[in-house]
């Protein structure tokens, strides 16, 4: 009979079969809850003088949890965001075991009210339009390998792209004549995004002669470029920007940021938040109403409006209305 009680099985078979067969999560949230077990295995059996094959199910007390999520932020480094992500894993192993083991239900419940720990929000940041040309501007286009990094961040810049989907991408999914792009973004969902005339002409020129099963963006030795080799890609030109752009030597500037300008940009273009929310494939408009937070020309705008000095050309339309059929028909 197989031991219920001992963890390494539930580990594996939520690695395994629930997260890939039954949840068909993304390669990079398996390796997310992956690594939280990595880290967590060998901490709770040293707290509770087992080895990692031989640890139990209770031995991941609540105690012992907590005292991981310390030792992620005080003596790893973790940010909150961290540890939030590590305990989300937890949770979502002790859901699984209590769904199918009734004798761990208790032990789940316990698991499972350990909360997340708030913490302050940071403002994201984001590249001015002339930050944005400058950083575009930096890549040599005269190179084959400079003329590739001035497409790909134009890429970016275009289709707010993160920078594992760039990095998955295939010719295949550009479509040229139309102009559009399809992407496949977090837990597999696919969204279309419509390309300028600009970015055509430059990925034709890119992919020209090429197969259409080929990676879009490749290195040097025609292998697809990491979203790590992405990033790389980003700060060095970002720093060469700067030289320019001072400005940017105050930004941390990732792909992360040109998909943040991408959705601030198109914000003050006055284009719709919920176009925004299905361009760079948001799953809830909540998370792209943050733009709408941070973008100060906005906020200055609606500051002068409303200023006690700033004169009224003419009455707002409730005060011009004589009467409530007049006040609805001028709405």
């Amino acid at each position: 009979m197989r031991d219920h009680t001992l963890l390494g099985p539930w580990v594996r078979r939520f690695l395994l079969e629930h997260l890939v067969t039954e949840r068909n999560l993304s390669l990079n949230t398996q390796h997310s809850y992956r690594d939280t077990f990595r880290l967590l295995l060998p901490f709770a059996a040293s707290s509770v003088g087992r080895s990692v094959d031989h640890l139990q199910v209770v031995d991941i007390t609540p105690a012992v949890v907590r005292q991981f999520l310390t030792h992620l932020e005080q003596e790893r480094r973790c940010s909150i965001g961290t540890r939030n992500q590590r305990l989300a894993a937890v949770h979502a192993l002790a859901r699984f075991i209590g769904e199918l083991s009734p004798e761990h239900v208790a032990w789940c419940g316990q698991i499972r009210l350990i909360p997340h720990k708030r913490s302050t929000r940071v403002l994201i940041s984001y590249l001015t339009e002339a930050e944005m040309r400058a950083l575009l501007d930096a890549p040599q286009r005269s190179t084959e390998q400079g003329y590739r990094d001035y497409v790909l961040l134009l890429f970016l810049y275009n289709s707010g792209a993160r920078a594992s989907e760039a990095a998955s991408l295939r010719i295949q999914d550009v479509d040229t004549r139309s102009r559009l792009v399809r992407i496949i973004g977090k837990g597999k969902k696919q969204r279309v995004c419509p390309l300028w005339p600009q970015t055509v002409g430059h990925l034709r020129r890119l992919i020209a002669k090429r197969p259409e099963d080929e990676p879009l963006f490749q290195n040097r030795l025609r292998q697809p470029l990491t979203r790590f080799g992405i990033h790389t890609l980003v700060e060095r030109h970002a720093a060469h920007a700067a030289q320019h752009a001072p400005s940017l030597r105050s930004k941390r500037v990732s792909p992360h940021t040109i998909r943040h300008s991408t959705a601030t940009h198109l914000l003050r273009a006055g284009v719709d938040i919920n176009t925004i929310r299905g361009w760079l494939g948001h799953a809830s408009i909540n998370t792209t109403n943050v733009y709408a937070e941070v973008d100060l020309d906005a906020k200055a705008k609606a500051l002068a409006a409303c200023s006690p000095g700033t004169a009224r050309n003419s009455p707002l339309p409730w005060k011009r209305a004589t009467g409530v059929m007049q006040f609805l028909r001028s709405l």
